[in-house]
């Protein structure tokens, strides 16, 4: 399994990254990618996943963090790191009252357009996506951007179907967390059954929403991605170690090759 999304810069996790992944890795979990939330954060997330041979990083501003400062020379460099397997987390957040919605617009809009910018110079990269109570807003803006939409994957998915048609709609892939696994999510387990096969993923989303069978804990750690492919499994009603291996089929075309676990065989 691959956790696609935690944060392992996060302080909860000092000093104790050697030790999550062993245990990520001893049920299973051969690779994470530890995304960033500013610039500042993608040189270090980017560092950290130099020193570990199983881990991955991103680079980008995360919208909540659009009032830190923003030094795109530090983002590029991030993105040119060996290690460095996508952009963001970026997009639009409508459901905490700061940073205010101009400001995260005007942090979009800088990003994508930088992401442009390095991709006409050949730094292309897959784009994940936040996007909260902001799907209107958001998928015209990401469709205008010029970016082919399966370069997209809305990760921490928790919208309602048609919010789901419209991310599906644009070519994205779609993630899903714990939350899958909440006894009172039933209208998300049943979206997650309308995802095509080929463009579901999965995460922890560390150190935040824990899933169900350690709901309240904190933090939450990449070795829990088994209770949200489990959920997964059920929702979908699927053969477990099938879905797996097509997560991880997923994963691996949409982040590239570097994450290909020692086992897989290419299809």
């Amino acid at each position: 399994m691959i956790d696609t999304h935690c944060h392992l810069t996060f302080p909860d996790f000092s000093g104790r990254v050697t030790e999550v992944l062993a245990a990520a890795a001893h049920v299973g979990v051969h690779s994470c990618i530890s995304i960033s939330t500013t610039t500042a954060d993608a040189l270090r997330t980017t560092e950290l996943a130099g020193l570990h041979a199983r881990l991955f990083a991103s680079a980008g501003v995360h919208p909540l963090y659009a009032d830190k400062p923003c030094d795109w020379a530090e983002m590029r460099r991030a993105g040119e790191h060996p290690k460095c397997v996508a952009w963001g987390e970026l997009g639009l957040d409508n459901h905490h009252e700061t940073p205010l919605p101009a400001l995260q617009r005007e942090v979009l809009d800088a990003q994508l357009a930088h992401i442009c910018a390095w991709a006409r110079e050949g730094l292309v990269k897959p784009i994940v996506v936040h996007c909260r109570k902001a799907f209107a807003q958001l998928v015209p803006i990401l469709a205008a951007s010029g970016i082919p939409g399966n370069r997209f994957v809305f990760h921490c998915f928790t919208g309602d179907t048609t919010d789901l048609r419209m991310a599906l709609d644009l070519g994205a892939s779609i993630s899903f967390t714990g939350v899958l696994t909440f006894p009172g999510a039933r209208e998300l387990r049943a979206a997650a059954q309308l995802v095509p096969v080929d463009r579901l993923m999965i995460e922890t989303d560390s150190p935040f929403l824990s899933p169900q069978p350690v709901r309240g804990s904190r933090p939450n750690e990449p070795k829990h991605i088994v209770y949200i492919a489990a959920a997964l499994a059920l929702a979908r009603r699927a053969n477990l170690a099938a879905l797996n291996e097509q997560l991880d089929m997923n994963a691996v075309r949409f982040f590239g090759e570097a994450l290909r676990a020692p086992t897989m065989t290419n299809p």
